[in-house]
């Protein structure tokens, strides 16, 4: 072998090594031969799941009613009601109706509730949130899903 020839096992060998070991970049240096090996490493493009909703601002409830547009346009449409007694998420995260996979439901439609049970839990960085009921009722409607991705603000159960 020359000085200036490289030795085409080695390049093999140091490229597996490359690819076993993950590394981008590779490097040997003997007597006056050097080697170095570079790979382009491409981030994996990002995927975003499909079944995120974007909420519209809720309303206050006091508010006056728009008045009609002008020149035959029609009114944009009235921001849907919220129900009155929904309880809001209080973070942004994942809800989970139940203590763990397969349990039985905090709640579920038609259960009495007392203020300060727990009617499900709200998972915000690795964190498990107790939500509480805010008050004493019974519970008419459950608005999400269990693993569902929800909103700071956004209904998630409501008790009458």
């Amino acid at each position: 072998m020359t000085d200036k020839s490289v030795d085409p096992d080695l390049v093999r060998q140091l490229a597996g090594i490359l690819r076993e070991s993950e590394l981008t970049e590779i490097e040997v240096e003997h007597d006056k031969l050097r080697v170095r090996l570079t790979r382009k490493v491409e981030a994996a493009p990002m995927v975003y799941p499909q079944h995120f909703q974007v909420q519209a601002p809720m309303a206050p409830q006091h508010a006056a009613p728009a008045p009609a547009q002008q020149g035959g346009a029609p009114a944009a449409a009235p921001a849907p009601a919220v129900d009155e007694g929904a309880v809001p998420s209080p973070m942004v995260g994942t809800v989970y109706l139940a203590p763990a996979p397969g349990a039985k439901a905090y709640v579920e439609v038609g259960q009495s509730v007392k203020e300060g049970d727990t009617i499900c839990i709200v998972e915000a960085m690795k964190t498990m949130n107790n939500i509480p009921s805010p008050r004493s009722g019974t519970v008419r409607k459950i608005l999400v899903e269990n693993a569902q991705p929800v909103e700071y603000g956004e209904p998630l159960i409501v008790i009458g």
